[in-house]
């Protein structure tokens, strides 16, 4: 790794930061160094499972997947614009990750309109520059910058931008992301058995269930005909379901690459392996229902806590044609081999992100063990909408988004 594993130091003991209102603040993208500064602060919070060298690593890495390269992601930090590079101090800091997205509104007649979000992620303040209003001053500086920042050709400018708060709802709503629903549907792992391979066996024995594992080669095929669907669902909450406006991230598959290739590298560190089972599906073609997930990882092998087999996205092909008993037995199979799969991946929970009414009733008539959960501090859901009046409908409000 090099440099990386020697990052600058970040003490700024002697250092009197000026106001969060002051006009000597300024909103930059980081140097090199000051990027390894960053991810070294933040290694404690959010790579615990990994080595501060691993950690970095993985940062580096995650720069050059599908989503994020060829400026897709782009570190920000508020800092003293008297001090030069690599000497000013880091006050806070975030990044955001450029993404696919649509919107529609019942003006348009429910036109479909291509665009760009952004993803914000990471937000951190040092400890000792926090409570000073740093984290609102870059925040409020992001949200205005992002509503240009790598349109391109697209004379609307981004669509909206989301975020996923920790620290509960009200910070993020008083500088401009509203939160929106953030609950799950909790399942709870298999115990003492070994996941599918994506010839669908365990063990060398041909499972029974119906479903059959998704892997990689699968993924271009159903995340095509994710989009479609979605916007096919977007049209719908604006002409029929009487909403005035609606919009979407793209389940495209560089959106899902992203969470399968940080799995990847977490996995490969961890237990010297990567999975083999990204998902399943059930039925055939023109009728099917699937789910895509991948593997979160913060206690690694020591504890299970805080590991989570997260159902990125679920989908349910043809709602209308197919007979409800058809799609609660899918829905059952589907669980089954993810509750497998979290069970060998030692995943302390199965998680499910705002499942719809037609999955509610899948979910309950599954005879699946459950829990729901009502998200009030962690992983808050949160947009900012950048088209006129307030968004009424964030279609696909599922894990697949977060960054």
């Amino acid at each position: 790794m090099g440099s990386t594993t020697n990052p600058p130091s970040s003490s700024m003991d002697n250092y009197n930061p000026p106001d969060a209102s002051s006009p000597s603040l300024v909103l930059v993208e980081p140097t090199h160094a000051e990027r390894l500064r960053v991810w070294t602060m933040t290694h404690p919070k959010w790579g615990a499972a990994l080595t501060l060298d691993n950690y970095l690593g993985r940062e580096v890495y995650l720069q050059t997947v599908p989503l994020a390269k060829e400026g897709g992601l782009t570190s920000w930090i508020l800092t003293d614009r008297s001090l030069p590079p690599d000497e000013r101090p880091i006050l806070s800091s975030c990044e955001s990750l450029r993404k696919r997205a649509i919107a529609a509104s019942s003006d348009s007649s429910g036109e479909i309109v291509d665009g760009i979000a952004h993803g914000i992620a990471s937000v951190f303040t040092e400890p000792q520059f926090r409570g000073k209003g740093y984290a609102s001053r870059m925040m409020k500086e992001v949200g205005e910058v992002l509503k240009d920042w790598q349109a391109g050709d697209k004379t609307q400018g981004a669509l909206f931008s989301v975020l996923y708060s920790d620290i509960g709802k009200k910070f993020y709503a008083k500088n401009g992301w509203a939160p929106y629903p953030s609950s799950h549907v909790s399942f709870k792992p298999a115990i003492g058995t070994a996941g599918g391979d994506v010839n669908g066996t365990v063990n060398g024995k041909t499972l029974t269930a119906a479903a059959k594992p998704i892997g990689y080669h699968e993924l271009a095929e159903l995340c095509c005909a994710d989009e479609a669907l979605l916007k096919k669902r977007a049209r719908e909450v604006v002409t029929i379901g009487g909403k005035k406006s609606a919009a979407a991230i793209l389940p495209s598959l560089e959106q899902l690459l992203w969470h399968m290739m940080r799995e990847d590298y977490m996995t490969k560190h961890i237990f010297g392996k990567t999975p083999d089972v990204r998902g399943a599906v059930y039925g055939e073609k023109g009728k099917r229902i699937w789910a895509i997930w991948s593997r979160g990882y913060y206690g690694g092998l020591e504890t299970i806590k805080g590991n989570t087999f997260h159902i990125l996205r679920f989908v349910i092909e043809d709602e209308e044609g197919m007979e409800e008993e058809e799609m609660v037995k899918g829905f059952g199979e589907i669980v089954k081999i993810a509750q497998r799969e979290a069970g060998e991946w030692r995943s302390e929970d199965i998680q499910m992100w705002n499942p719809g009414e037609t999955t509610r009733r899948l979910i309950e008539k599954s005879g699946v063990e459950y829990k729901i959960v009502e998200r009030e501090e962690d992983s808050i859901a949160s947009l900012r909408w950048y088209g006129e009046g307030e968004l009424e409908e964030w279609v696909g409000n599922e894990k697949y988004a977060w960054c």
